[in-house]
């Protein structure tokens, strides 16, 4: 027997207060091998019982499809907790490859929490043997059988087998798992054909107290679940992902382990099996605590909606500022949330007069981590001179500024592509742009002046976002006039404005003087929109109209002039030098 064999096989769970004869009988168990086609013997399954009977507490054996016992378990009398099982994967297999058999000891049938960890664990299945009474020895009676079902019309998570006498028990156990596990994957490889792109289901969970930050003055903003998840499905569009399902839970608050209840987790688990996801997004910050919590539980990969963005961010940023502050926003999201996989990757320092072990790799990582942060951060600060040093130019030359603001796609691009006859990327996605553009533009009244797109913005934009595009934002300061661009065909426009005022007053740029321009009028009704536009004092564009930009072409213009002349009394010396039209 090999090393790995003799670390796995253990008698394992509550253990202390047993005979040394009951422990040699089930060391004796954990050798023993079933015939891979066999669920069980017969002799297993008595020394099973006998032992069980003896020590009053249900005993497990988990068994490999191999036929070799991995574990025997101890429990009480009411269940058993069966230990970590992250070493033992199923490959590329979507089941776990062990089964449990455990012992019932007053005759009950399979339960719930036997089923959820049938689910939680991806179990091969799962059997209870239940015990004669009044015999002498106690022997095994009946077999209750559960396992996991294919996706099905009728959404069934599993099926449980009707009780059989052990002595009876007709299965194969090799076809029946393989047959199984083929029903379970013909639905996967068919998704998978189709498109190999990542499949994910997406979760929110809604809790009484969920609404927006109250600050700067703004009004809470309460988004509904299918509003958030709505944005998330475009967030993971945007990323390239396939979205199998969305799931909501409505609960008085997150659970502070798992965010979801056990149940739900449990049918998340079976669904996401079924389906063949191979991806878990959360449709809020997790922290380090739930996201190692979920992953345990699930045994799938987890991200939350701040890691969706940051990949998203990751893929578009096409500048080296960009990558820099994205790769700086990741590393700073990441360190919190490093967890040891493994203490025996610890390594040990050389050297003379060195003692005890060096840093674990945990430890190790970390300091990577923060030590390219720091370049990073050296290196920021430095490309930040050059945009400086450019502002600076462009104040010397006396030029007005419009900064374009807004929303991811409200079609900010597309309207800077029409009043400049620019050809800047713009897609009907979020984020499509991420890199702040520049462009000079002449104005009718022979004004010529700087138009600027900046990086869309979103509820909740994550703060290691706003930390790390600070200083690409901080060139809105520069500005002479903010167009805070709305796309009034999205029924949630009136949260968006409020979002982005927010993040505006985090980067106390909320007192910048500002026009409301409502785009994708040509979507809308006109009355509608002649409404909104006179309740808001906001100006109604198609941005693929170059024909309707005329109100606000004069409209900025109206207010950059009204600055000059402030700037001819003295208030504002970088204008005063303009000509006066």
């Amino acid at each position: 027997m090999d090393k790995g064999a003799k670390r796995i096989q253990k008698v394992t769970g509550q253990v202390t207060g047993l005979r040394h004869q009951q422990i040699r009988a089930l060391e004796r168990l954990c050798r023993r091998k079933i015939p891979p086609h066999q669920l069980i013997t017969w002799e297993a399954a008595r020394l099973l019982a006998e032992t069980s009977s003896a020590i009053g507490c249900q005993i497990g054996m988990l068994i490999a499809r191999s036929g070799e016992i991995r574990t025997v378990i101890v429990g009480d009398a009411r269940g058993i907790f069966i230990p970590d099982l992250r070493r033992e994967r199923a490959g590329g297999q979507r089941l776990r490859g062990l089964r449990l058999v455990h012992t019932h000891l007053r005759g009950e049938e399979l339960s719930q929490d036997d089923l959820t960890d049938l689910a939680l664990l991806r179990l091969d299945l799962i059997a209870a043997i239940t015990l004669t009474e009044q015999q002498d020895p106690i022997l095994p009676h009946e077999i209750r059988i559960a396992h996991l079902l294919p996706e099905n019309p009728e959404e069934k998570r599993w099926e449980i087998l009707a009780p059989v006498p052990l002595d009876r028990l007709d299965l194969d156990c090799t076809a029946f798992i393989e047959g199984l596990e083929r029903e379970l994957t013909q639905a996967q490889d068919a998704r998978a054909d189709i498109d190999n792109r990542e499949r994910a289901i997406l979760v929110h969970v809604a809790t009484m107290d969920e609404t927006g930050h109250h600050r700067n003055g703004f009004r809470p903003v309460r988004r509904d679940a299918e509003t958030s998840l709505e944005e998330l499905k475009e967030l993971a569009r945007s990323d390239g992902l396939v979205v199998l399902d969305s799931i909501v839970q409505r609960r008085p608050r997150a659970d502070h382990r798992t965010v979801l209840g056990k149940g739900k987790l449990k049918d998340l688990v079976i669904q996401s099996l079924q389906m063949g996801a191979d991806l878990i997004v959360f449709d809020r910050e997790l922290t380090p605590a739930q996201l190692r919590s979920l992953t345990e539980f699930m045994d799938l990969k987890v991200i939350d909606r701040n890691q969706l963005i940051l990949d998203i961010f990751a893929q578009r940023a096409k500048s080296r500022d960009g990558k820099i502050q994205v790769e700086l926003a990741q590393l700073q999201y990441m360190l919190p949330r490093l967890v040891a996989q493994d203490r025996a990757m610890s390594r040990l320092a050389g050297g003379i007069g060195t003692r005890g072990p060096g840093e674990m790799k945990l430890e190790i990582d970390r300091r990577r981590i923060r030590e390219r942060i720091s370049r990073l951060e050296k290196e920021l600060r430095h490309l930040q001179q050059g945009r400086s040093q450019r502002r600076a130019l462009r104040k010397k030359n006396q030029l007005p500024i419009l900064s374009i603001v807004g929303y991811t796609n409200v079609g900010k691009s597309t309207l800077l592509n029409t009043m400049t006859q620019s050809v800047v990327d713009a897609e009907d996605r979020l984020f499509a742009t991420l890199d702040p553009t520049t462009r000079r533009v002449r104005f009718p009244e022979e004004m010529e002046v700087i138009l600027t797109d900046t990086v869309g913005f979103i509820y909740d934009l994550p703060e290691e976002l706003m930390a790390a595009f600070r200083a690409t934002l901080v060139e809105l300061e520069d500005a002479d006039v903010l167009i805070h661009l709305v796309d009034i065909s999205n029924p949630q426009f009136e949260d968006q404005v409020d979002a982005v005022h927010r993040i505006l007053g985090q980067l106390k740029l909320d007192e910048m003087p500002r026009l409301l321009v409502f785009n994708k009028i040509d979507r809308s009704d006109p009355a509608t929109v002649e409404k909104l536009c006179l309740r808001y004092e906001a100006i109604g564009i198609s941005a693929i109209k170059s024909e309707t930009l005329t109100p606000l072409i004069k409209q900025a213009q109206r207010i950059l002039l009204k600055k000059f002349e402030k700037a001819k009394a003295g208030a504002n010396p970088g204008l005063a030098a303009q000509p006066s039209p």
